[in-house]
């Protein structure tokens, strides 16, 4: 485990099992075997990633983020491996996908659970072919949505406390996912389908619904404008109007939620994103919560490029989930050493001593206070 670790955490440009096993003075089958056939539990050091998570760096408010990030392959061993579409080249491609939690307090974040989605015709439908790359029967296809209730309720019952879930329109379209996350009393702000169906608070008796989309060609409430960090690219900001609504559920009016629509100031870009939070809840923390995704894009990046979680090579059900859960540890070591060198140098508070939302006026809107914004 220390050779993996070390390997992960060096300056390697590839860290895959031979060149880590090369590096440490060690041969690559002792990797393998630690990965593929060694004895350990490896959803064990899942649990205790999430205890320590939750024992060192609890937050008031803290959020969940949700989504899945793909590991370009070439052949047809790799667990999960199909054509479909990668984010990571942003085509359709031969890939794996896997799906992730992670959490974040301020300037932390940090991953708390992966797992692989397995394609329903490809693998699911050929047992044969999952017992070869070691995937148990039990192992089955779930929806991405289902994946990520799974791991949030799971991290739920092992003690971590999480405010808020924010997530992208795969996940909040299902009515069965934001029904899971509240039951589990969380409050999500999640984006959805601009044809999102619905009724604004004030006009349920109304026999059709609308969608999101067509609410307001006509008046409705006014655009606040926000800026919500800056970029290499200069500010980012967005205009917003927010309503009551009763979104369209099993056909019938829905409890009533926030609905947000933001729209780039800049290309024009909408997203509309649903939220069961109070009907008192500040529309500054409702956006900060919408645009909190940027950390697990965040996080992927740094697993890529710094831990090299996209170089593993294995053909194994079990490598993979390994891998994962080492990788998860990894970025752990570093998001803490990283918190921990700030610190030092005096360049920013703990975490535990400030809002996740400290948005502040300006002479153009609200603006998102850096030490949120940054990145």
């Amino acid at each position: 485990m220390r050779t993996y670790l070390a390997g992960q955490l060096g300056g390697l440009a590839r860290k895959s099992v031979e060149p880590m096993a090369l590096a440490a003075g060690v041969a690559p089958r002792t990797l393998q075997e630690f990965l593929s056939i060694h004895r350990w539990n490896d959803r064990a050091m899942r649990d205790r990633i999430q205890q320590i998570v939750s024992e060192d760096h609890a937050h008031p408010d803290a959020i969940g983020v949700i989504d899945e990030t793909s590991l370009p392959k070439k052949g047809d061993k790799t667990p999960g491996v199909q054509r479909q579409h990668c984010g990571a080249t942003g085509k359709m491609d031969n890939c794996v996908v896997t799906v992730h939690l992670g959490y974040v307090a301020g300037r932390f974040h940090a991953l708390l659970d992966g797992d692989l989605f397995l394609p329903e015709h490809t693998w699911h439908a050929d047992r044969e072919r999952c017992r070869e790359a070691g995937i148990p029967d039990t192992v089955v296809y779930r929806p991405k949505w289902k994946i990520a209730l799974e791991q949030l309720e799971g991290a739920v019952e092992r003690g971590v406390a999480m405010k808020w879930l924010c997530a992208d329109e795969l996940y909040g379209r299902t009515f069965a996912f934001r029904q899971g996350v509240a039951e589990l009393g969380i409050q999500y702000v999640v984006e959805v389908p601009c044809d999102t169906a619905g009724w604004l608070a004030s006009r349920v008796a109304e026999r059709r619904p609308r969608p999101a989309c067509k609410l307001w060609q006509r008046g409705g409430p006014s655009w606040e404008t926000w800026k919500i960090k800056t970029t290499h690219k200069g500010p980012s900001v967005w205009r917003v109007r927010a309503v009551r609504f009763a979104p369209t559920e099993e056909r019938i009016a829905g409890e009533e939620q926030w609905l947000l629509i933001a729209r780039n100031a800049l290309d024009d870009e909408t997203k509309y994103f649903l939220s069961n939070a109070p009907a008192d809840t500040p529309l500054a923390t409702l956006m900060c919560v919408a645009f909190s995704r940027w950390h697990i894009e965040r996080i992927f990046r740094e697993a890529k490029n710094e831990t090299g979680f996209d170089h593993f090579e294995g053909r194994t059900y079990i490598g993979l989930m390994r891998h994962m859960v080492l990788t998860t540890v990894s970025l752990l070591y570093l998001a803490e050493q990283k918190q921990r060198l700030a610190t030092e140098k005096g360049g920013a508070q703990s975490h535990s001593s400030r809002s996740v939302a400290p948005w502040r006026s300006s002479s153009t809107g609200v603006s998102l206070a850096p030490n949120v914004a940054a990145g």
